[in-house]
């Protein structure tokens, strides 16, 4: 399949600049993969949409303000972005300077902390710091806002560009979908007697880089970390065995439960199995789906991979009529904007 056959026009006002006053006052488009069909609903019907035998699953990882500026010992200004951390003092980010850095470069920090340039892996350099990685971002960083959000970072976004059950530090960007959950909503599926559990999945800065490959065949996918714990496993396959159904919370869900399914082996009795470390996955039109039965998502960029995974699992042109239709009703897009229930 080509790129261009996941595009589709999109008004820049759609694009959502910042949340709604409220997570769970955004609104909810649904739309079933057998049929075709879509309704216009609110966020706040989602808990009537599940039963008690379904198991909802959320990625908890917890966004980290991962960017940071710096100076060269020549006073040119960098700017980091971290990728992922390495070790208690060891890194890899993305790295802005007006001359790059060569190895061995070091990099002046806030509160007297530097990093030095180890080596480079691909687009990324590894950076030595002279103090606790996390410990430094968490202290001194900026949330790392998605590029098409055209304002700079605030104090509220630290709040609301993240999940209310974010737990394991580690992700560069938000687990969008699980934005408009609040204690509302969970107040209201405890109430149905709906289970969730959950996974763990560091979102990357490759979440947001374009498809550049014309055949989509030929696109590389980037690689993050995850974590699939025996208890969600165990919870999936009992939930399974009884006629319920898994429901993803987001496509980083999709893709760690997918990943752990593939590493189950197709001779496994159970449905999924325990997984620890990194994925690749691509999840395009084609795609057998294993271990996913419902996904709850944002409104995704045009020819984007995550656009291609939602296609995969709805089928390309119920999608795109979707969107169209989302595009109409003036639905607001991306990471602060509404969401979809694809079922």
């Amino acid at each position: 399949m080509l790129r261009t056959d996941f595009h589709f026009e999109l008004p820049k006002e759609l694009i959502a600049q910042r949340p709604t006053e409220e997570r769970s006052a955004s609104r909810l488009l649904t739309l079933d993969r057998l049929s075709g069909e879509y309704r216009d609903l609110k966020f706040r019907d989602f808990p009537s949409l599940v039963e008690s035998r379904d198991l909802l699953i959320f990625n908890d990882t917890r966004v980290i303000p991962a960017r940071a500026f710096g100076v060269k010992d020549s006073g040119g200004r960098v700017e980091l972005l971290l990728e992922r951390a390495l070790s208690a003092n060891t890194a890899l980010a993305h790295v802005r300077a007006s001359k790059g850095l060569k190895s061995g470069t070091i990099v002046r920090l806030a509160a007297g902390a530097s990093a030095r340039m180890l080596a480079r892996e691909d687009e990324l350099f590894v950076l030595e710091f002279s103090c606790n990685v996390l410990q430094f971002f968490q202290a001194h960083g900026e949330i790392p806002l998605p590029p098409y959000i055209e304002r700079s970072g605030e104090d509220a976004d630290r709040e609301r560009y993240q999940t209310v059950y974010a737990r394991a530090l580690g992700a560069i960007a938000a687990p969008t979908a699980g934005l408009h959950f609040d204690e509302s909503i969970f107040a209201a599926l405890r109430a149905r007697g709906v289970a969730h559990a959950f996974v763990t999945l560091h979102v990357g800065a490759g979440t947001f880089a374009p498809v550049r490959a014309e055949d989509i065949g030929a696109h590389r996918m980037h690689t993050e970390y995850l974590e699939v714990s025996e208890s969600t496993c165990a919870s999936i396959n009992e939930v399974s065995a009884a006629g319920g159904r898994v429901i993803a919370i987001g496509t980083t869900v999709v893709r760690s439960l997918e990943t752990a399914a593939a590493a189950a082996g197709a001779d496994n009795r159970n449905r999924i199995a325990p997984y620890q470390g990194t994925t690749d996955i691509f999840i395009k039109p084609g795609y057998k789906f294993r271990a996913v039965d419902a996904v709850v998502t944002n409104f995704h960029l045009p020819e984007s991979t995550l656009l291609m995974l939602c296609s995969a699992f709805v089928g390309r042109e119920a999608l795109l009529a979707a969107y169209a239709h989302a595009v109409e009703a003036r639905y607001r897009f991306f990471s602060y904007g509404d969401a979809m229930f694809l079922s």
